[in-house]
């Protein structure tokens, strides 16, 4: 179809130079970018000086017996923390014992590798920004009977034998288990709409 005359003229001032048109769509894309880094997407927020950790952390026999998987679970995503990996297992002999290899001199090592065997685990990758000091402090002291009002271990257990729920108490230990439950893939990268209300971002540096 033939265009009379001026028509392409207007078309062109009314569209805009089109190499404009594409470097405004690229430096939107560009700060659209930005925005889901830095306050959509945990995992890249140590980009601005704080530091991502992923944590492991096992719902032991006792708190699958018991039905206390759902509370302790809710417990991590109330605090803002993220579930990244999350499975429903039963521990083989040879995989304690790796685990656990650091306690094998230990009298109390035969029965612990039984009672993590017996029965199946939860085991969660949890993440946060120092996802692994405030996983231990929720946790509580290492028995019930210790542990203070407010944590899982102080809320949920009684006992001094039986203590619900294990996490990772550094960096090298958390990266050395994570690697020993979950395979390549487990642990999933994705954002969470909610996350630029979980750290405050509006600083030089989430927190």
């Amino acid at each position: 179809m033939s265009l009379r005359k001026g028509e392409s003229t207007v078309s062109s001032a009314r569209l805009g130079n089109p190499q404009r048109i594409f470097l405004e769509i690229i430096r939107l894309k560009l700060l659209q970018g930005e925005f889901f880094r830095y306050h959509l997407l945990p995992n890249n927020l140590n980009h601005k000086g704080n530091t991502m950790e992923t944590t492991l952390i096992i719902l032991k026999p006792d708190a699958v017996q018991r039905n206390l998987m759902g509370r302790i679970l809710t417990r991590f995503e109330d605090k803002g923390l993220q579930i990244v990996g999350c499975k429903l297992m039963r521990i083989s002999p040879e995989l304690a014992a790796e685990h656990y290899k650091d306690h094998a001199s230990k009298p109390f090592y035969p029965g612990l590798v039984r009672f993590m065997t017996g029965n199946p685990v939860l085991t969660m990758a949890v993440r946060g920004i120092g996802a692994i000091t405030i996983c231990r402090a929720m946790m509580g002291a290492t028995f019930g009977s210790k542990a203070a009002a407010g944590t899982s271990r102080g809320d949920f257990g009684v006992s001094n034998s039986y203590n619900l729920i294990h996490g990772s108490d550094s960096p090298e230990a958390a990266t050395r288990e994570l690697g020993l439950f979950f395979k390549a893939g487990d642990i999933l990268e994705y954002s969470r709409v909610g996350d630029s209300y979980v750290y405050d971002s509006t600083g030089s540096k989430p927190e």
